[in-house]
């Protein structure tokens, strides 16, 4: 019976902090609007997601292949 329960709360953890993650885990649109120095200005859309303070990871825009003859 113990071992059921200590299971059973091991199981709803790992649920509980799977879903943690993937709520944090958010995907905001933005365009850099200014540069000065090492202070970046960005232009986002849902902006209201972020938080003043809050970490955020920035990728470079993917270009597109240019195909020709």
């Amino acid at each position: 019976m113990s071992k059921k329960i200590v299971t059973l709360l091991m199981a709803m953890a790992f649920t509980v902090g799977v879903a943690g993650v993937s709520v944090a885990a958010r995907s905001v649109n933005c365009k850099v609007s200014a540069i000065d120095g090492n202070t970046v200005t960005l232009d986002c859309k849902k902006a209201d997601k972020l938080k003043a303070g809050m970490k955020v990871k920035v990728k470079e825009a993917k270009k597109k292949a240019v195909e020709g003859c």
